[in-house]
């Protein structure tokens, strides 16, 4: 493994201080204040303290650079050809359930390029990091995506959408499509999680609809970095933002699966 780069450092060091105050909110998770920001959407006075101290250390570290938070939006700085993109709490339903399984999430695009990503999981304590052309790693082992070749043996994520969301009938279709093809589908509840885990070989291949850039550019990272294919459903590649899904797997499944989702399967 290549010693992890000052980026990567200064990434990890502040994730690693936003997830304190998560990991304490976890431990008194029916105390937390929470407000709701729409149907079946949280957002936390934890959310919120993790999104300021990851602003403050980013900053410190890197002046300057722009930013896209969940909660605060786009905040441009003076230097606009560098910008962090950042989910301080991806899995918030799961956070505040008491569920074990939410991350923080931090990409940065250089030129509109993403070049880093980060994905932290504090109660795992799992470090899932990757820079572009440099490979992806965790907790100092070398990702690869799996080497399936055949659908019938995948494992695939998605995201189901919840309530006052659109699109329940779409994915209703999706899944009755690819439920008889594969070996499993999960629904964890963190895209970030999920692309590291198609990263890391525990899943084969990842898709959902209407993520926002937050909720997956740190992940992107990792699954190119790992060997892996990002696009859209309808099988277009690479992967950009204004896109509105997104499809994840390793090389000999991605057609496949884009193919099953969109009813071209035989």
């Amino acid at each position: 493994m290549p010693p992890q780069s000052a980026l990567i450092n200064v990434m990890e060091k502040a994730a690693r201080k936003a997830a304190r105050g998560l990991r304490r909110d976890f431990g008194e998770v029916e105390n937390l204040q929470v407000s709701r920001k729409g149907p079946a959407d949280f957002v936390s006075a934890a959310d919120l303290r993790a999104e300021e101290v990851l602003r403050e250390e980013l900053e410190r570290a890197r002046p300057g650079y722009s930013f896209l938070l969940e909660e605060q939006g786009q905040i441009d700085g003076a230097d606009k050809t560098h910008r962090w993109i950042v989910d301080p709490l991806d899995g918030t339903t799961n956070f505040l359930h008491g569920l074990a399984h939410f991350a923080i999430s931090i990409a940065l695009e250089r030129e509109g390029q993403l070049v880093a990503g980060l994905v932290f999981d504090p109660i795992k304590d799992e470090t899932f990091w990757g820079e572009k052309g440099k490979g992806a790693f965790v907790n100092g082992h070398r990702l690869r995506v799996t080497a399936r070749i055949d659908l019938s043996d995948a494992l695939i994520a998605t995201g189901i959408p919840f309530r006052g969301q659109q699109g329940h009938e779409r994915t209703t279709g999706e899944l009755s499509a690819l439920t008889h093809r594969v070996a499993g589908i999960r629904r964890f509840g963190s895209a970030s999680l999920d692309l590291a885990y198609v990263a890391a070989g525990r899943f084969d291949g990842f898709w959902e609809h209407g993520l926002q850039p937050w909720d997956i550019a740190a992940g992107i990272v990792l699954v190119r970095e790992a060997g892996g294919l990002v696009g859209d459903i309808e099988g277009r590649q690479p992967y950009t933002f204004n896109l509105k899904n997104i499809l994840a797997a390793n090389e000999p499944l991605f057609t496949p699966l884009s193919r099953a989702l969109t009813g071209k399967a035989p």
